[in-house]
């Protein structure tokens, strides 16, 4: 059969099977679960259909939620979610396709749940016969791939040989494209074929077949991930279900002997509990955003705001948080135990504060060793506000002429803010967000010449957390547009590219 013959019936089994999976959606849609829940409806990939099932079985009996799954090729999944706008999850061979559908806007939150290698699948009495990809250019070889306009394995294939420079031979050496890596299995089971490209995990339902991995393939790595639909009517139970699919004690035991390769990820809990610590000078930038961030995935954060001193003494004591937000990286450095991988989200300036008008005309920090002057600054051992003030009057050479005029140390500065507002104080050294909501009242001097007065904010997941993906999920909250329009409102500058985010 000639090659445009080949493309074209494939095209025309590919609308079919995007016809099909759009009719079932919409009539999946219409049904409700035994306990008049309406069903959690997933697009899978054909590769995952084993293990989906063992998972899909475990999780109704265990929360009697129906979950009803349309498999196919990834791309004409990924065409079904596009057009129809229906659906709760999205599960493709390789998370390329979630990208893909990030970038349309059609997806939310991306769960990472295994990897899965590209080998050669071959008949078990045929395995010493393949041992290169040149044994697979012969002509009594009868090699099939599925396809790179429908599957994830084949435009993988596709990408990785290109790359290497062998793609047209390997492309010309085939007799047949398949719409999913299953039929391309089926076929060598049957004898249709000898030799197909498929994922080793597809190969732990296929018992008289063997995998050959060959070193050009070894760039041929799927990583799996499931994907909350955008327009998903059922968010929270939806992300219910992703995170008992990649929970290593749930999901992930299918996955592992299903043949796929899994690491890390969550401990299952129905209703997870993550424990924030916050500089408090965060919490206006943060709340309502994990306040929403709850409420959409049926999860608690319990959240801690103190001065970063307090909270790094509680961390030392033994209170060890699933996530930690400090108010300045040396606040992060004093637990580098805890959070190896820290990341810098945001900076904030220190500034004197004063009453609105400026009645007593500070315009440096020289001008608060004025004799007479009520300051206010941080503690130094309780929150990095404190420490860097410090710092700062020791490079502007100002501390011993300073600190005689300093009567109020607090732990965090929206203390000394309520203190200006009621006229115990003069002036006092705080975060320019401090005043974000108290422009009415009080003006901003700014500090300029000084490095060390501005203060950088890391964000960072504790080596240890139970619920490490649930916490990423959080941050990528945190760095959302619309987070990072609160962020400016409050007096922070952001300054975390966009591929740091993790």
């Amino acid at each position: 059969m000639n090659r445009p013959l080949l493309w074209m019936l494939g095209s025309i089994v590919v609308l079919g099977l995007l016809i099909t999976t759009m009719a079932g959606v919409n009539f999946s849609s219409q049904t409700t679960s035994a306990d008049g829940q309406p069903p959690i409806v997933l697009y899978c990939a054909a590769s995952n259909r084993a293990v989906m099932e063992a998972i899909r079985e475990r999780y109704q009996d265990e929360y009697n939620r129906e979950i009803q799954i349309q498999y196919g090729p990834s791309q004409t999944l990924l065409s079904s979610v596009d057009v129809s706008g229906a659906g709760d999850l999205f599960l493709p061979a390789d998370d390329s396709y979630l990208k893909l559908a990030k970038q349309k806007g059609l997806i939310r939150e991306i769960l990472p749940i295994a990897d899965m290698q590209v080998v050669v699948a071959v008949r078990r009495q045929d395995a010493d016969n393949i041992q290169s990809l040149d044994d697979l250019l012969s002509d009594s070889v009868k090699l099939v791939q599925a396809s790179p306009e429908t599957a994830a394995v084949g435009k993988l294939v596709q990408q990785t040989l290109q790359q290497s420079g062998q793609w047209d031979d390997v492309s010309g050496a085939t007799v047949a494209y398949r719409a999913t890596v299953t039929e391309v299995a089926s076929d060598i089971v049957v004898g249709a074929a000898d030799a197909g490209f498929v994922y080793d995990a597809v190969l732990h339902t296929y018992p008289d077949l063997v995998a050959v991995e060959l070193p050009a393939l070894k760039p041929a790595v799927s990583r799996v991930a499931v994907g909350v639909i955008d327009q998903s009517k059922h968010p929270t139970a939806a992300l219910h279900f992703a995170r008992y699919v990649s929970a290593k004690d749930r999901g992930l035991i299918q996955y592992d002997q299903q043949g796929f390769r899994t690491a890390g990820h969550d401990v299952w809990a129905d209703v997870p509990e993550l424990s924030v610590f916050a500089g408090s000078m965060l919490r206006p930038a943060i709340e309502d955003t994990i306040a929403a961030f709850e409420s959409r995935e049926g999860v608690t954060v319990n959240r801690v705001y103190n001065g970063c001193g307090i909270l790094v003494a509680q961390m030392q004591a033994g209170q060890h948080p699933d996530a930690y937000f400090a108010c300045d990286q040396e606040f992060m450095n004093q637990v580098h135990d805890l959070f190896p991988q820290p990341v810098q989200v945001s900076q904030n300036e220190l500034v004197i504060l004063v009453q609105k008008g400026n009645p007593h005309n500070i315009g440096s920090l020289k001008d608060l060793a004025r004799e007479g002057l009520r300051v206010g600054i941080g503690h130094e051992k309780q929150c990095a506000m404190g420490w860097i003030t410090q710092n700062t009057f020791r490079e502007g050479g100002v501390q011993e002429e300073i600190m005689p005029n300093v009567t109020v140390q607090t732990p965090t500065g929206d203390m000394l803010v309520n203190q200006l507002q009621t006229g115990s104080l003069d002036a006092a050294v705080a975060y320019l967000s401090n005043a974000a909501g108290a422009g009415e009242f009080l003006d901003a001097v700014q500090i300029t010449g000084i490095e060390c007065s501005t203060a950088v904010q890391p964000w960072a997941v504790n080596k240890e957390s139970s619920h490490p993906e649930t916490a990423s999920r959080l941050f990528q909250k945190i760095c959302s547009a619309e987070s990072q329009e609160i962020f400016a409102a409050e007096g922070f500058r952001w300054r975390l590219e966009s591929d740091e985010i993790r």
